[in-house]
């Protein structure tokens, strides 16, 4: 009797591991969702990073796809604030204070979104970045709003972000995603 107690204990841990290890599996982040086999209808839980003069930034997003869609003035509507990404609030975090569109901001984390538009695109940094979609989305909480316009890109199936070192300690933060980019400066303190 004990034998079998012992068994069964044993294939309880060995059940909890599995489904733990598959959760973990489930949850791990993409650093570049168009290099991943793209068998998921699913947005992909992407990062991107870079370390600048020894302080890491971070851009945590949900990667979707394009999937044949019409993305721009269709599953993004113009003129309307957006995630610019999926289900939660795209999240930028930075250890320095930093200045965007000539205004310095604190070091901290803070929510990305974004105004598409046609010829020009409002890029939108906000205190709250504990969000899910737009739906909570305050305009009372913009840390900076600036404009930028899209550039042509080649196709890029999934949204993707890029942090890229500039001259001294600025850098370009951009987004690309069907056949669409856009970048702004960051000049970091």
């Amino acid at each position: 009797m004990k034998f079998y107690f012992q068994l069964f204990v044993f294939f309880l841990a060995v059940s909890a591991l599995s489904a733990n290890a598959q959760q973990q599996k489930n949850e791990e982040i993409c650093y570049n969702p168009n290099l991943v086999k793209d068998t998921s209808k699913k947005s992909i839980k992407s990062m991107a990073v870079a370390v600048i003069n020894g302080d890491s930034i971070k851009i945590n997003y949900h990667s979707p796809g394009v999937r044949k869609r019409v993305i721009w003035g269709g599953l993004v509507p113009y003129n309307e604030v957006w995630v610019t990404g999926a289900h939660d609030a795209t999240t930028f975090e930075i250890g320095k204070s930093f200045i965007v569109g000539g205004k310095e901001i604190p070091a901290g984390k803070y929510a990305i979104f974004t105004i598409p538009g046609k010829n020009e695109w409002t890029v939108i940094i906000n205190k709250q970045w504990k969000q899910h979609l737009a739906t909570e989305y305050d305009e009372k909480e913009d840390v900076v709003r600036i404009k930028v316009k899209p550039k042509k890109n080649v196709h890029t199936e999934r949204l993707q972000y890029f942090i890229e070192p500039a001259k001294g300690n600025d850098l370009k933060l951009a987004m690309a995603w069907e056949k669409i980019r856009i970048e702004f400066s960051i000049k970091i303190k």
